[in-house]
């Protein structure tokens, strides 16, 4: 079975490629509160679906480059959107 992270999208400024933030929750050693720690894994995204606030279940596969071992499987939630009404404007 391949290795699967859940994350959100923080990056799209490379072709091809997405920066994903991958939280995890583990026990302090000596408080025993939970803390909040992170990776960023470069991710493949052939197609440039992605876009930023996406959360995104993403894959191991071969190695595509030095830094880039991932690749999007697919978009779990899209991110907000939000129409002016008076102007038509999209924002994000």
């Amino acid at each position: 079975m391949r290795q699967n992270f859940i994350g959100m999208v923080v990056g799209t400024a490379m072709r091809k490629t997405v920066k994903v933030r991958v939280p995890r929750h583990i026990p302090h050693p000596v408080v025993k509160k939970i803390i909040t720690l992170h990776k960023n894994y470069l991710v493949h995204d052939e197609k440039s679906k992605c876009e930023l606030g996406d959360v995104v279940r993403i894959e191991a596969c071969r190695p595509l480059s030095k830094r880039k071992s991932f690749t999007v499987a697919e978009i779990i939630k899209p991110a907000r959107k939000w129409v002016d009404p008076e102007t038509g404007e999209v924002h994000k």
